[in-house]
């Protein structure tokens, strides 16, 4: 054997070792360092652990559409339909998930609800309710997320997509709702 092929394989073998060792080096670093992992949040909305779940809310009969739905619940205290047709198009920007989202107006009885939206009434106003406010809620009434009044639909749009991305729909769901 010649001395360029002893340095060719010695090389070929640190490279096979690099090939392996390098990613776990580099995820090492980056738990220990925190180097590229991000720390923004990607949500828009604000999360608020301490608002209790849908069924303990002073509210009058909640319906969902369907069992398995992820709820847009919104505080309507003044020009309700003009609200109302806000989250109406959201919801229809859905596309092919919009069946996956039900819509709660809580306020504005006097106006006509709009296809897909149930409207009900506070009992008593709790102390944590911001008029206003848009919450979003899981399948089991917990809420996720929550928006002051006047946020853009698209970040909420943005959000509940990534959403239900994140929670795909169980296989036979909609036959179960049928």
């Amino acid at each position: 054997m010649t001395d360029a092929h002893i340095v060719r394989s010695r090389l070929k073998l640190l490279a096979l070792f690099a090939v392996f060792a390098l990613p776990m080096a580099m995820a090492w670093g980056m738990v220990e360092w925190r180097l590229g992992i991000p720390d923004e949040r990607t949500a828009h909305g604000t999360l608020h652990p301490d608002i209790p779940t849908l069924s303990d809310w002073p509210l009058s009969q909640v319906e969902k559409e369907g069992a398995d739905d992820w709820l847009m619940a919104f505080d309507c205290v003044s020009d309700c339909s003009e609200s109302a047709d806000r989250w109406w198009r959201l919801h229809r920007a859905l596309g092919r998930d919009a069946h996956r989202v039900s819509r709660l107006r809580i306020g504005g009885a006097e106006s006509k609800a709009l296809p897909g939206e149930s409207v009900v009434a506070w009992r008593d106003m709790p102390v944590w309710r911001e008029p206003g406010t848009l919450w979003i809620l899981d399948p089991a009434g917990r809420p996720v997320l929550s928006y002051g009044e006047g946020v853009e639909a698209s970040n909420v749009l943005e959000d509940i997509e990534r959403l239900l991305e994140l929670n795909p729909e169980p296989p036979m769901a909609r036959l179960r709702d049928e």
